[in-house]
C-alpha cells in the first residue's frame, strides 16, 4: 500500500531568524541596571555658546570638555570592560535619596543655570567690571508631590517672604523654617505671573528615602535664590542639553577674555573642567580622567583642573595620571581660582 507523501515543515525564513534576534537584542538592551555608564565625549570650543556684547573674534580658543552618560544596560555593562575610560558607577553614588533618573536630570540642569551665572559673576569681578543684582525670592523648581505645599505651590512660583520676613537667600529660607516641627504652619507670600498672595502650608516629614532624620519641610526640591542680574556689556551663555556645573571656570574663562582687550589664549586651545563660584574658586568635579582624553583627541594644548592633589579622590592627580596612560603632550594645570588660571595663560604668553 502506498503511503501518503509526507510534507517536511518548511525551514524558517532566514529574516525571520534576524528579526527574533534583533527583537531579543532590544529587549535586553532596555533592561536598566543600577549603574550608569559614561565614557569620553567632546571638546567644545565655548565662542558657540557664550556671546558677550561687542565681542572680538580672538586667535586661539577656550573649550569646555564632556562626557557622555546614561544609565547603563547589558550591553553597556559588557562594554565598559574593554577601556579604563568607559566607566560603571553605581546610582547610589550619583542619586540622593529618592531621586529619580528624571530627578537627577532636572537636577543636573538647575546646577548648569547656578554655574552660569557663578561664571559670569566671578568673570566680570575678575575683569573689574560692576554687575547689577536685584533679588527676586527663592524660585520652586520642583514640589513634592503628597506634601501639603504641593497643594499651594506650583514650579516657577516664587516665595517672597515666610511670616512677613521678606526672604531673598537660601541662608534667609532655613533661617526662618529652622525649629518648625510636624504640623506647624507658616505663612508664605507667594509671587505668580506678577501676582503676590499669600497661602498657609503646614509643615510635614518628606516622604520616603527622602526622608532624614524626621526632616521636616516645606515640600520643596531643589530651591533656588533666584535674582534679576544685569551685565554691561551683555553677556549670553546657551550650553544647550548639558548638564552639570563642570563648565564653570571655562565659561568664566572664556566670558573673561571677551570682555577685556587681552587675547589669553594666543594662539593656542585652552580647555578643562571645574565647577566656579561667585568668587572665584574652583571646586571639584566627576569624570576629569575621560574630559583629558576627550581634550586630547581634540588636540588641545593646556588642560585646567582643580588643585586638589591633597585630597582623596583627587581630580588633578586623576587627570594627571590619565595624561600619562594616553602619553599625551598636553599640559595639565591645577588652578584653585579663576584668577590663577588667568595669571597662568598670562604668563605663559609673555614666556
Amino acid at each position: 500500500m502506498n503511503q501518503p507523501n509526507q510534507q517536511k515543515p518548511k525551514p524558517m525564513p532566514k529574516y525571520w531568524l534576524t528579526v527574533f534576534i534583533l527583537l531579543i537584542m532590544l529587549a535586553i538592551y532596555q533592561i536598566p541596571l543600577p549603574y550608569y555608564y559614561s565614557q569620553p565625549g567632546d571638546a567644545l570650543a565655548l565662542d558657540q555658546f557664550i556671546e558677550v556684547e561687542g565681542m572680538e573674534e580672538q586667535e586661539g580658543d577656550f573649550y569646555l570638555t564632556t562626557i557622555q552618560q546614561q544609565r547603563a544596560n547589558p550591553f553597556l555593562y559588557v562594554w565598559s570592560q574593554f577601556s579604563d575610560y568607559r566607566t560603571l558607577t553605581h546610582e547610589d553614588a550619583l542619586l540622593q535619596e529618592g531621586e529619580t533618573d528624571e530627578d537627577y536630570q532636572h537636577r543636573q540642569t538647575m546646577l548648569m543655570t547656578s554655574s552660569q551665572e557663578a561664571s559670569k559673576l566671578s568673570a566680570y569681578e575678575a575683569a573689574g567690571l560692576e554687575v547689577d543684582m536685584e533679588p527676586l525670592g527663592i524660585l520652586v523648581t520642583q514640589v513634592v508631590e503628597g506634601m501639603d505645599g504641593a497643594n499651594y505651590l506650583e514650579n516657577g512660583d516664587y516665595i517672597r517672604a515666610i511670616d512677613e520676613v521678606e526672604i531673598e537667600t537660601l541662608e534667609q529660607l532655613h533661617a526662618q523654617l529652622e525649629g518648625k516641627e510636624e504640623g506647624d504652619e507658616v505663612q508664605l507670600t507667594i509671587e505668580r505671573d506678577g501676582e503676590r498672595f499669600d497661602e498657609i502650608v503646614q509643615m510635614e516629614p518628606f516622604p520616603g528615602e527622602m526622608a532624614t532624620d524626621g526632616q521636616v519641610g516645606l515640600g520643596i526640591q531643589y530651591p533656588v535664590a533666584d535674582r534679576e542680574v544685569s551685565f554691561d556689556p551683555s553677556v549670553d551663555i546657551d550650553a544647550g542639553a548639558i548638564g552639570g556645573p563642570s563648565a564653570g571656570l571655562m565659561f568664566s574663562l572664556e566670558i573673561y577674555d571677551q570682555v577685556t582687550e587681552q587675547d589669553l589664549t594666543g594662539d593656542l586651545n585652552i580647555a578643562g573642567t571645574g565647577s566656579i563660584d561667585e568668587g572665584g574658586n574652583v571646586g571639584r568635579i566627576g569624570g576629569v580622567s575621560q574630559k583629558v582624553v576627550a581634550a586630547d583627541q581634540a588636540g588641545i594644548d593646556i588642560f585646567f583642573t582643580p588643585a586638589d592633589e591633597d585630597e582623596e579622590g583627587s581630580n588633578y592627580l586623576e587627570a594627571a595620571e590619565a595624561a600619562e596612560n594616553i602619553d599625551t603632550a598636553m599640559e595639565i594645570v591645577p588652578v584653585e581660582t579663576l584668577q590663577e588660571a588667568i595669571d597662568y595663560l598670562n604668563e605663559h604668553r609673555g614666556s
